[in-house]
């Protein structure tokens, strides 16, 4: 889908990049831009279910303020759309976070990054579903299942589904997301996106009470690297970012196809992909290699530990009669990890240690950015806690430890699945390596680009053009 397919009028469809350099220019109208894809998200939104709420008449009084203000001609994200996840507080609006329990008491002021976006001139379009406490990698509950705007009966992935899922359908050219174990890159993988989560303490997290002991952080999910990259500089207050430029120098580039779980089955077009963009690479001068990160036994137990763990933290305050049977359970188990002492800090740091020792050798890793194409919508809410606990695992085993060595990571499309669905790739680098993945992803989206948007003509209309790509090209 491109512009001339959602309608030009309000600059619907076109880059967050283009849409801040037309309004500082004078080019176009905030007002204009907000309500033209106020209008598109309210009928593209009602076959997919990506918002919990549209914020139609705020955000239009936000916009004209935003008019208004004389440094407009200054700001990186002038008039940009955006939609925020249902776990942070945006003023005026309640926080959700996909859960019957959770109060519908609207919050005071700005979270932070919110904040930061506003000041950069940005619009809060909407409120994206998540599933329960955002601790499932489905996005279905009481306020929506999202369905993929790709194919309406696959799961548009989670946590952050939502917020992938409008901007896959055009309906903002960003969203933020975040990501305690894959919940940005796991439905920008579902959904066709470029995904990154920033390494620890890059950006401001405050998602529940400890960010799942450190291991959530607060990101972005765009159609394009440079989108992504303009609006992680926002959030980090890092200018660096704004335009990652390749140093020029072959990189070290370690490519494996090794799950983190030893019986994790890997689609074998899933695990054809990282080799695929490891062979683009290395015939523009990067040095690829494979060679397998030092996963261990040893690693699933303090991941399952923060997940289960953070979620009892997150719903202690919250009636169990009102969550779900699945949420109830996780949190049990949660309470249970903390008894036996299983969520301390040693373990985080000895994966950490030997991360880093792997990253001496290369500067950066390419792993599968999930298992096996996104799994059927099946009410996921309504089954069990292990029915959910192990399709999660299967299908999306990849992403969580770099959540707990606190390593920078993102999720790059690469190409399609036979069924029509996107494929992609992960990306990690060591702390700070940001920069370094916002370049290498832009080159492989110069080299190897992919569609920005899912097709708008219906439930194929996204399968029919990965159909035309389903050669991975």
């Amino acid at each position: 889908m491109d512009s001339a397919q959602v309608g030009v009028r309000g600059l619907v469809g076109e880059t967050a990049s283009l849409i801040a350099a037309r309004v500082r220019n004078g080019d176009a109208d905030p007002v204009e831009i907000v309500q033209s894809h106020i209008e598109f998200a309210q009928t593209r939104d009602a076959g997919i279910h990506a918002f919990r709420v549209l914020r139609a008449e705020r955000a239009v009084e936000e916009a004209a303020a935003l008019a208004e203000r004389p440094d407009l001609a200054d700001l990186p994200l002038a008039g940009v759309p955006v939609a925020i996840k249902d776990n942070i507080c945006v003023a005026g609006e309640s926080v959700r976070n996909g859960s019957a329990a959770t109060p519908d008491t609207r919050c005071a002021t700005d979270h932070e990054i919110v904040r930061r976006l506003r000041a950069a001139g940005a619009i809060v379009l909407g409120i994206t579903n998540v599933p329960e406490l955002s601790v499932w990698a489905t996005s279905d509950g009481p306020f929506g299942d999202v369905r993929n705007p790709w194919d309406p009966d696959r799961t548009a992935g989670g946590s952050s589904g939502g917020s992938a899922a409008s901007v896959a359908a055009g309906m903002v050219p960003i969203a933020h997301g975040n990501d305690a174990a894959g919940s940005i890159r796991i439905p920008a993988a579902c959904c066709g996106l470029f995904g990154i989560k920033p390494g620890h303490g890059i950006v401001p997290a405050g998602i529940g009470l400890t960010s799942w002991f450190g291991m959530a952080e607060n990101g972005a999910l765009a159609s394009t690297v440079t989108d992504a990259a303009l609006m992680l500089a926002v959030l980090a207050y890092r200018g660096d970012l704004r335009s990652p430029e390749p140093s020029g120098e072959p990189l070290r580039i370690a490519v494996s196809n090794r799950p983190p779980l030893p019986a994790t089955r890997i689609d074998p077009q899933y695990r054809a992909a990282p080799e695929s963009i490891g062979e683009t690479l290395a015939r523009e001068g990067h040095r690829v290699e494979a060679a397998d990160p030092p996963y261990s036994m040893r690693l699933a137990m303090p991941i399952l530990a923060r997940w289960f763990a953070g979620t009892a933290q997150d719903a202690a305050a919250l009636d169990p009669a009102a969550l779900q049977k699945r949420t109830r359970t996780h949190a049990s188990m949660g309470r249970l990890a903390v008894r036996m002492g299983l969520v301390h800090a040693g373990d985080a740091g000895r994966w950490r240690q030997r991360a880093m020792e792997f990253f001496a050798r290369y500067d950066v890793l390419i792993t599968p950015a999930l298992a096996a194409p996104p799994i059927p919508r099946l009410d996921w809410s309504r089954r069990s806690w292990i029915a959910n606990l192990s399709s999660n695992a299967m299908y999306a085993p990849f992403c969580a430890p770099w959540n707990l060595a606190g390593f920078p990571a993102c999720s790059v499309p690469a190409g399609f699945h036979s069924s029509g669905l996107p494929l992609a790739v992960q990306l990690v680098a060591a702390p700070d390596g940001e920069g370094l993945l916002l370049a290498l992803a832009r080159q492989i989206e110069q080299l190897r680009p992919w569609p920005r948007h899912a097709g708008t003509n219906g439930e194929n209309g996204g399968n029919a053009m990965g159909r035309r790509h389903k050669d991975g090209t």
